[in-house]
């Protein structure tokens, strides 16, 4: 792993905020499996899904557009649980939260998602880009210590 996402990896897992993209309330699929792990470790967990009401005790939202003002000024991390092709509207609305108010700063795509053109844009808007990593899986080999 090249040094340059090491060092956005530890980036991203000091942040606090993370909105989980596509997080499922069915326990059993791997949304939920991470969200329920970092939410145990201290981190804020913001559910971004049209069709679910709340997820773990938190109110879910239809998109990061759709969060109120507080919420998008305190995105840190998008984690984008989504098929590779829907990847690029998602990476477009944290791009403009970005330019916006300053976060999010990461944009993490989970394992089995790479969408190259999309991780171009939003390096070019200034944020780090991970792709094809879990954070839980990332979280649990850094021994990272919770916000």
């Amino acid at each position: 792993m090249s040094t340059q996402i090491e060092q956005a990896i530890s980036r991203a897992l000091r942040s606090k905020t993370i909105a989980i993209i596509g997080l499922s309330k069915d326990p059993d699929k791997p949304s939920h499996e991470v969200a329920s792990y970092m939410k145990s470790r201290g981190y804020r967990i913001v559910p971004i899904n049209p069709n679910v009401n709340a997820v773990l005790g938190e109110r879910c939202y239809p998109s990061l557009s759709d969060l109120p003002e507080y919420l998008k000024r305190g995105i840190e991390v998008v984690d984008i649980f989504r098929r590779t092709e829907d990847v690029p509207p998602i990476v477009d609305q944290a791009i403009q939260l970005h330019k916006e108010g300053g976060h999010p700063e990461v944009v993490w795509m989970q394992l089995g998602i790479v969408n190259e053109e999309a991780a171009r844009k939003a390096k070019e808007a200034g944020l780090d880009v991970i792709m094809d990593h879990c954070m839980k899986i990332e979280h649990a080999r850094l021994g990272a210590q919770a916000p």
